[in-house]
């Protein structure tokens, strides 16, 4: 099996995947009584005995999960999950489509989000319709970025329910994770040979006791999956002892043709959910990652020693690049092990503060465990015993870039072998590649391999790039490479090799490269990324760049625009670039942005495209008179259509016409439009444009828009009353018009 295939754009990695979760309403006993079953539901006491004999081997087996494994802890080692498990939020919906952007520019936004406007949903609720919705949910698609908390929220549902805490009314859950389904890719099963296959201990009870059976079958990490899931042209399979390719049925299974009453939950990275039609999920919801209390409790928990989580919990905030990332479990992980060095141990020299610093000292400190755990050498020099691993490193390096460039999030035996990495070696190096041995299936053995997460195969790529690479332009033409790109898979990747190219790291990896990339480079690339910033890409582009200087530790562009949050921003002619730069210093800052207000500055089309990231993330924007037109409209338009925390826009003696307003029109009409005042005072909006207004706002029975103004256009009578009428139809909320 190679690894030539993945769900997403090049890039992405592994969240850790083990599904298990849905809810319904908790019961008392694990099974009814003889006595009190109801007559469809009855069977005989000797075969309730059975029942329960199957459900407890069942949950013997899946309490493993009590014990999770991170970085270089192996069996003989573990941390118990709830002594570090940190309640996750989960909410109704997702992110409203299918996005294929890089995920760290999600977590940008996501750290900014107000989490008081989402459904929260209890995993023990998973199943549990909310009031007024459908009624019978038997799909649930859980989405999340790689690290976020998947797998875990899986496990602790798992666990709830083999010892008898949460959702005892389902009899038997089945968890089989799309990488070990993998292995099996070419094989046929009947779905009674599957989960016999899986789970021999539910065996004896039989397959048709099985189909009558209140049944969860979870299958996490979609984006893993290498089976082509054909949902379209796959043949109808309903016989569970029928044996076809695990495609087909799978398919069948998550289409309800075969075992219908069967609950079925899926966890997903976000840009592999599309392959699962949506006619099949009833639900869809969203891991949230932390948010600042649950990031400082998970410190808290991982060290007993309050003053040593105190000091990593300053640390983390006083950089605000890492604290964004802290968003994601796995990352905290990461700081973790990293900073409880610096701490403990006493390290000399600076303490990371850049993603590239932090992660060049993860790597450093898990080869200096490797060594000290299993060759019993105690590495006094960290750096020495990095020295020590430097062939291992490096094809681990090329293993992550060539993998980076194919968009393949995980790997087999053969894929490393083709890298000349020792199969016994990986196993060693646990905190950096992680092992799954199905040994408990007896009848196949296979190891699965993939990276802690996302962001570690990706700094390990640019590593591989900067040791290997002696092109003197491979950091301007990553860059160009970067902007190229349409999702920006590339953007943290390009971050750590700006960030490699630095002094500090560069001494840091002396051991491991034998020709420098000189600081005269730095130079060279910092000069040409304020080049390309002038160039006026897009929002997200320029961000990134912003992003890539920070990294190199320049900050001229930043100091240019702090003077201008000292005196109103009316006062001066801001630049395209100085405008993202802004945007930047906002989004990085600490603040919560509950209004930000630009009225009567020089914005214009262009400036304003540059602030659209802030925009999506300020619940009030004031935007009158900063010589807007209806370029600006659609922009506008796919922040009102997003799912952001925009609740006022105030877009008032701007230039913007009907054809202006039918495009803010647009943004109006969907769904996960959350807008509840509009400001269109002064903007030449005749008839028509009152007309697309009145349109979308009676289209959209979720609209949430309570204020609208119009005062000082040109709407006519007709154009009035057509406003004016909304407030006579039920289903619309809008209540004040000017």
């Amino acid at each position: 099996m190679k690894s030539h295939w993945s769900i997403d754009e090049p890039l992405g990695f592994k969240d850790g995947h083990f599904p298990t979760g849905r809810s319904v309403q908790q019961e008392r006993a694990v099974v009814p009584s003889c006595a009190s079953m109801s007559s469809d539901m009855s069977m005989p006491c000797r075969e309730e005995t059975l029942l329960m004999t199957s459900q407890q081997k069942l949950k013997s087996h899946l309490k493993k999960f009590q014990c999770v494994f991170e970085g270089i802890a192996q069996r003989r080692s573990p941390t118990l999950l709830k002594d570090i498990y940190t309640e996750l939020y989960i909410t109704e919906g997702g992110t409203g489509g299918i996005s294929d952007e890089h995920e760290v520019r999600h977590i940008e936004r996501a750290v900014r989000k107000t989490a008081t406007q989402e459904t929260k949903i209890k995993d023990s609720e998973m199943f549990t319709a909310l009031p007024g919705k459908v009624t019978h949910i038997r799909t649930v698609l859980t989405q999340g970025i790689a690290g976020i908390g998947k797998t875990v929220t899986v496990q602790k549902f798992i666990l709830d329910w083999a010892e008898g805490k949460e959702n005892q009314d389902i009899n038997f859950i089945f968890p089989l994770p799309f990488r070990d389904l993998n292995l099996l890719k070419d094989k046929e099963f009947s779905l009674k040979q599957l989960v016999h296959y899986f789970l021999p201990e539910v065996k004896e009870f039989g397959i048709t006791r099985l189909l009558n059976s209140k049944v969860l079958f979870v299958f996490d990490g979609l984006d893993e999956c290498r089976l082509p899931l054909d949902f379209k042209n796959n043949k109808i399979c309903s016989d569970a002892t029928k044996t076809t390719s695990l495609d087909v049925l799978l398919t069948n299974l998550m289409k309800g043709n075969l075992f219908p009453p069967a609950l079925i939950w899926i966890t997903s990275r976000p840009a592999a959910a599309i392959q699962i039609p949506p006619e099949c999920v009833d639900r869809v919801t969203e891991i949230q990652g932390f948010n600042d209390l649950q990031k400082e409790e998970y410190f808290k928990k991982r060290f007993s020693d309050e003053n040593l989580a105190k000091r990593i919990i300053t640390h983390v905030k006083s950089s605000r690049s890492l604290y964004i990332m802290c968003h994601i479990p796995v990352f905290c992980w990461i700081s973790a092990t990293v900073l409880e060095r610096f701490f403990v141990e006493e390290h000399s020299g600076e303490i990371p503060k850049t993603l590239t610093e932090m992660y060049t000292h993860f790597l450093i400190f898990q080869t200096s465990l490797k060594n000290e755990k299993y060759l019993k050498k105690h590495a006094a020099e960290p750096l020495k015993s990095l020295e020590l691993d430097k062939e291992f490193v490096v094809k681990l390096g090329k293993l992550a870039f060539n993998n980076l460039e194919k968009g393949s999030l995980i790997f087999y035996e053969e894929d490393l072998k083709e890298i000349g990495i020792d199969i016994n070696e990986a196993s060693v190096y646990s905190g950096i590649c992680t092992e799954v041995f199905r040994q408990e299936i007896g009848l196949y053995e296979g190891k699965v391999y993939c990276f802690v997460h996302l962001s570690v195969q990706e700094y390990l790529a640019a590593l591989h790039q900067f040791l290997s690479n002696t092109d003197p332009d491979l950091l301007r033409k990553t860059v160009d490479q970067a902007l190229k790109s349409k999702t920006g898979h590339l953007d943290l990747y390009l971050r750590f090799l700006l960030g490699l190219s630095m002094e500090y790291s560069q001494k840091l990896l002396k051991r491991l490269k034998s020709q420098g990339t000189g600081s005269f480079f730095r130079r060279d690339v910092v000069h040409y990324i304020h080049q390309k910033i002038s160039d006026n890409p897009s929002a997200e582009k320029t961000i990134c760049l912003l992003h890539c200087l920070n990294e190199l530790n320049d900050k001229s562009l930043l100091k240019q625009v702090q003077k201008y949050q000292k005196r109103h921003l009316s006062e001066k002619d801001i630049s395209p670039a100085q405008w993202s730069a802004l945007a930047f210093v906002v989004m990085m800052s600490t603040e919560e942005m509950d209004e930000l207000d630009l009225r009567n500055c020089t914005l214009r089309d262009v400036g304003l495209q540059r602030m659209l990231p802030v925009f999506q993330v300020s619940r009030s924007v004031l935007l009158s008179s900063c010589f807007l037109t209806e370029n600006s409209c659609e922009a506008l338009a796919s922040i009102l259509s997003s799912d952001s925390n925009l609740r006022v826009l105030d877009l008032s003696d701007n230039d913007l016409q009907d054809s202006g307003v039918e495009l803010l029109s647009a943004g109006l009409g969907y769904q996960h439009c959350k807008l509840d005042t509009l400001r269109l005072s002064g903007c030449c909006v005749t008839e028509r444009g009152c007309s697309s207004l009145a349109s979308a706002l009676r289209s959209n029975p979720c609209s949430h828009l309570r204020e609208l103004d119009v005062s000082y256009n040109h709407p006519g009578d007709s154009g009035m009353k057509l406003l004016s009428d909304l407030r006579q139809d039920p289903t619309c909320k809008l209540g004040t018009l000017k």
